[in-house]
């Protein structure tokens, strides 16, 4: 994520601690679509992503004046709903073991093109879909949502280390996919 934005999440986190409500609308505006699209990465479901950016929003509501470095607010909030979607996971899981992974209708439509700009950028996320979920995840938050390998860490709960082995075996994985997606035209 690039430091304006960061600032501009910090102004808007200080100001809500200190008591003005419009800012909090103002956050929610600028990050509930990031997080359910996080949900979405894990669940596969637009629906309970939803819920689950919901309940995340929750939880960082009742503890947003707890944040004292209020420039994490993206990566603490990111974290908070990673979290309740591993949660979410394991119990759909323990409650249905023929778990069934839905398709990316929703959030994919939300990923179409809008200018000629974007054609390279669509290539690269038709090409991500054909990677496992922890790849694309990493490959997303890295390159797309351009979080650094600390905030990556922080969100997945690994070590910087394990970050950078799956950013790693990712890149070579989509290299793999671009070179045969290449010699098959």
């Amino acid at each position: 994520m690039n430091k304006p934005e960061k600032i501009v999440d910090s102004m808007l986190v200080l100001s809500y601690q200190s008591g003005n409500d419009k800012a909090l609308a103002l956050l929610v505006r600028r990050w509930h679509k990031k997080l359910c699209k996080q949900a979405y990465w894990y669940t596969k479901d637009s629906h309970a992503s939803k819920d689950l950016a919901q309940d995340s929003w929750q939880a960082i509501i009742k503890n947003v004046h707890k944040l004292k470095d209020t420039h994490q607010f993206g990566s603490w909030a990111m974290t908070i709903v990673t979290r309740k979607a591993i949660d979410h996971l394991k119990s759909q899981k323990r409650s249905n073991n023929n778990f069934d992974v839905q398709n990316f209708s929703s959030v994919e439509k939300e990923m179409e093109p809008t200018t000629e700009g974007d054609n390279d950028l669509q290539k690269v996320k038709v090409m991500l879909k054909q990677l496992p979920d922890e790849k694309r995840v990493i490959l997303t938050l890295f390159y797309i949502e351009e979080y650094s390998l600390r905030e990556i860490g922080e969100i997945l709960n690994i070590s910087v280390g394990t970050v950078k082995t799956r950013l790693f075996r990712a890149r070579e994985k989509l290299r793999t996919i671009i070179k045969t997606k290449h010699y098959e035209k």
